[in-house]
C-alpha cells in the first residue's frame, strides 16, 4: 500500500485526482499506475483502468491470484472491470462515498446482478488517514482543468480524519475488515516500472 501511496502522490504533483495503485502477485508489484485524466483528457484513465492496460497482455484473466492495493475504493466503473477481469481480492486506504462501487455506493464487487463474472473480496482502511489527506491536498488546491477554477487561496487544510462509519466494519461497508495482508504494512518489493503512454493515446498539448 505504501507503493500505491507513492503512485498517489506522484498523481498529486501532476495535478492529478491522487490515486495509485499496484497489482501484485507472489508478493512481487507486476503493474502499478496513477490517475491520468486531467493529462490525457481521458476521463477513464483512472489507475485501476491504467493499470489493467499495461497488466493484462502478460497476465491474461482471470487474475485469481493478484491482489490490487490502490489509495481509494474503486468507483463503480473501475470496480466492475475488476470483477470482468476476475481480481482475486482489492484492499484500499479510504472510502469512496460518492462513487465507491466496492459498498459505500454500490457493491459491484459481490453484486448477484454480475453472476457473470466471480465476485471477490473488497477491504478498506489501510493508510486511510494518509488516503485521505492526499485528497484534501489536492481539493485545497486550484484546478486548472476546472471550466471555471474556484479560487481556493483562503482555505485552511484540515488535519483532523474522522473514524471509519462505525467501529469494526470496513468504510462504506457492512463487512467487518480481515486480518491485513502480508504486504498492507511493508514496502512491496518493485518488479514493474510504471508506463507512461497509454495504448493509442496522444499526449494533450
Amino acid at each position: 500500500m505504501r507503493e500505491a501511496l507513492v503512485m498517489a502522490e506522484e498523481a498529486l504533483d501532476n495535478d492529478e485526482v491522487p490515486v495509485g495503485c499496484v497489482f501484485v502477485k507472489g508478493g512481487r508489484a507486476i503493474a502499478r499506475a496513477r490517475n491520468r485524466t486531467n493529462e490525457w483528457r481521458n476521463a477513464t484513465l483512472h489507475a485501476e483502468l491504467e493499470a489493467i492496460d499495461h497488466l493484462l497482455p502478460f497476465n491474461p484473466a482471470p487474475l485469481s491470484e493478484i491482489t490490487l492495493y490502490v489509495t481509494v475504493e474503486p468507483c463503480v466503473m473501475c470496480a466492475s472491470a475488476l470483477r470482468q477481469i476476475g481480481i482475486g481480492r482489492v484492499v484500499y486506504g479510504c472510502g469512496n462515498d460518492r462513487f465507491g462501487g466496492c459498498g459505500s455506493v454500490l457493491d459491484v464487487s459481490t453484486s448477484s446482478l454480475l453472476d457473470t463474472h466471480a465476485a471477490y473480496d473488497a477491504v478498506g482502511g489501510y493508510y486511510r488517514e494518509e488516503a485521505i489527506m492526499l485528497l484534501r491536498r489536492f481539493y485545497m488546491s486550484e484546478n486548472q482543468n476546472a471550466p471555471n477554477p474556484k479560487k481556493k487561496n483562503t482555505r485552511v487544510l484540515k488535519t483532523d480524519i474522522p473514524p471509519p462509519p462505525s467501529a469494526g466494519t470496513t468504510p462504506g461497508s457492512s463487512r467487518p475488515p480481515s486480518a491485513a495482508p502480508a504486504l498492507g504494512r511493508q514496502g512491496l518489493p518493485i518488479g514493474s516500472t510504471l508506463a507512461s503512454t497509454p495504448r493509442g493515446a496522444t499526449p494533450a498539448p
